[in-house]
């Protein structure tokens, strides 16, 4: 289905709001492709997400899943106690550092009982058993990798194909695990240079991700070897997205620069760079989900009260070359400067 896309753009899955029914459709609609996400959400809201998306694309779409970690119990030393401050100057509690596995095992249930076409994951990989359950059901399987380690990983399981996510990218790294080495989980790959690498260890189809918001990016990885580009930042301000207006704003500003934290989630993250990524991104432990969890309240007072500094504001690093315009138009735009520019590479070659 993704090989076969008028215009090889992907909506990627913005889980915590930004992706929207209506946003994969219009993608969707415009010729490329779109996935809802499925994190955060519970089994029935995910249901209804699949639902909604499927009516609008005529099932023309995928969906996302959360790999859930391992139950353990992070060392969270002074940071709950860091949280707790920040959150009592917006009003609210902090709040549980649980485990969860966010209802995986339900969620698989509903895409295999919805038979949903296309299941990407992220933070992890499916067992051999919902591989072959999936395949079995029709749908196709993306694995988000960031490494040739990864992509090996995901190959040798059976996966129909690779979204290989660089540095660029904004929001949460792909990461199958969290080592703890530094804030970027380890060593880092740019997308390129990532899609040569895994490209040599894997003849799966590439679906490329990370700081691409120009049609010259989407010319650029196809160039690459990739056969679509996966875009997540450039739709944050097109009027489908559910951007928060706090968000929105940063985006549109464009003054901060990015870098990768695991302050907010406990997990490594892109995003811009504000008061409390600043001051909490050395002290924060690897405790995914536990951190995500602490930090919601104060993430989300902060956002309904237009405070920048104390919300994640997820970005990839070319954030400040995206517009604001319908993702119809946007995806048209990408399609216009992708074949210009392969234009212009061929009277360059000849």
């Amino acid at each position: 289905m993704i090989e076969q896309l008028r215009v090889p753009v992907i909506v990627a899955p913005m889980a915590g709001g930004g992706s929207t029914p209506e946003l994969v459709a219009a993608v969707v609609r415009a010729g490329g492709f779109g996935f809802t996400p499925g994190g955060y959400l519970s089994p029935q809201a995910m249901a209804e997400q699949i639902a909604r998306t499927s009516s609008l694309t005529d099932g023309r779409f995928g969906v996302n899943l959360f790999v859930p970690g391992p139950n353990v119990r992070p060392d969270l030393g002074d940071y709950p106690s860091r949280v707790a401050a920040e959150s009592a100057r917006l009003g609210v509690a902090p709040g549980d550092p649980r485990w969860e596995d966010d209802e995986y095992p339900a969620k698989l249930e509903i895409v295999l009982a919805q038979r949903v076409p296309v299941v990407s994951f992220t933070f992890g990989l499916p067992d051999a058993a919902d591989v072959a359950r999936l395949h079995a059901a029709g749908a196709q399987i993306v694995a988000t990798v960031t490494t040739p380690a990864e992509a090996q990983q995901a190959a040798q399981l059976g996966v129909d194909a690779l979204a290989v996510q660089g540095f660029e990218a904004g929001g949460h790294r792909g990461t199958l695990t969290d080592d703890g080495v530094s804030p970027g989980g380890g060593e880092e790959f740019g997308l390129l240079a990532l899609i040569r690498r895994v490209s040599a260890v894997t003849d799966l189809p590439l679906i490329a991700a990370g700081g691409l918001v120009h049609g010259a990016d989407v010319a650029a990885v196809l160039a690459a070897g990739a056969i679509a580009a996966q875009l997540g930042t450039a739709f944050l301000r097109c009027p489908e997205a559910g951007t928060s207006a706090t968000h929105k704003a940063a985006l549109a500003d464009g003054a901060r620069r990015t870098a990768i934290t695991r302050a907010f989630t406990g997990r490594p993250a892109r995003g811009m760079v504000n008061r409390f990524l600043t001051e909490n991104t050395a002290a924060a432990p690897v405790g995914y989900p536990q951190v995500h969890h602490l930090t919601r309240p104060m993430r989300a007072a902060a956002a309904k009260a237009g405070d920048p500094e104390l919300v994640h504001l997820w970005a990839g690093q070319t954030y400040q070359l995206a517009d604001e315009l319908p993702a119809a138009e946007l995806v048209a735009r990408l399609d216009r400067e992708a074949r210009e520019a392969i234009e212009r590479v061929s009277r360059r070659w000849g």
